[in-house]
């Protein structure tokens, strides 16, 4: 996907130019108050107003990365918003690269994809607000050797699933270490399975505290405790192992659970607001008022 970069200040330039290193199709769009040199290669180009450049660059590309305050892209890209089946994809990122927000044409134009992919980059957090996406409840851990094959890869998930009574459909993400963002196998494995796969940075996977099974295997290869547990568990939010490490020909697969509905992880508050006492009618009130005089 050709993408423009658009950055503001200079703490948002070094993002921009961080995702430009891993996406070689990406144009980079600076403010002219910016004084952070481009990388070498870096196609870069300067501009003084947001709204203008969003004018003239919004047919342009198929995805547009704003690090920038979600408000200033919303402003920028309002006058231009016409369907879903035609605008670009749209992400929003943070000065400090720590959330991708797909803002715009989520799936039809592959914002969803887009925010994973410059998250992967940035080790951030996607944010994905689209139903069909949120509701799916399942993250699927992986650890692999070095070569496997994708078919390894999807018959060891597939396995994993059918233990643990759950549906290929529940599954939203694939998540595996940072250090295999170029496994080949898994790669295609996402892709033939149309799952998005998010990568866990390393220093995430060595620091966490959650619980999890250690792998002195995995610690000797590669330097990590263990990969498919705790990228399962860090890979969402509110996450409990439902299914634990399953080694199966090279691969290892573990998988969690989202309590994704913030009503089932607060049951009190969703309790309370059940049973609140209902503010009486306008009618009602005026009635009551009329038999009190």
């Amino acid at each position: 996907m050709k993408c423009a970069l658009i950055a503001l200040s200079n703490p948002e330039a070094q993002v921009a130019h961080a995702l430009a290193r891993k996406l070689p199709a990406a144009d980079v769009f600076v403010h002219a108050k910016v004084t952070l040199p481009p990388p070498p290669g870096c196609r870069q180009r300067r501009f003084s107003g947001v709204l203008a450049l969003t004018a003239e660059i919004f047919g342009r590309y198929r995805g547009l990365v704003y690090i920038a305050p979600c408000g200033v892209a919303v402003r920028a890209i309002a006058a231009h918003v016409k369907s879903k089946l035609t605008d670009p994809a749209v992400v929003v990122v943070d000065a400090g690269g720590r959330f991708a927000v797909s803002l715009l044409s989520g799936h039809e134009g592959g914002a969803n994809n887009l925010a994973l992919a410059v998250a992967n980059i940035l080790s951030a957090e996607p944010v994905i607000s689209t139903t069909s996406e949120a509701l799916k409840t399942v993250i699927a851990g992986i650890g692999c050797r070095r070569g496997i094959s994708s078919r390894r890869i999807v018959a060891a998930l597939k396995a994993a699933l059918k233990e643990a009574a759950v549906d290929l459909s529940e599954v939203r993400l694939l998540a595996s270490a940072d250090i295999k963002s170029d496994e080949a196998g898994l790669l295609e494995a996402a892709r033939q399975l149309n799952i998005p796969l998010r990568f866990i940075s390393s220093a995430e996977l060595r620091d966490t505290t959650r619980s999890f099974q250690h792998s002195e295997f995995v610690k000797a290869k590669v330097n990590l405790p263990a990969v498919a547990e705790p990228a399962a568990l860090l890979a969402g939010r509110r996450t409990q192992l439902i299914l634990p490490r399953r080694a199966c020909q090279g691969v290892t697969v573990a998988l969690a659970r989202e309590n994704c509905l913030w009503s089932a992880s607060a049951p009190a508050a969703a309790s309370t607001a059940l049973t609140a006492p209902k503010k009486p009618s306008r009618k009602a009130r005026s009635s009551s008022a009329t038999r009190r005089t």
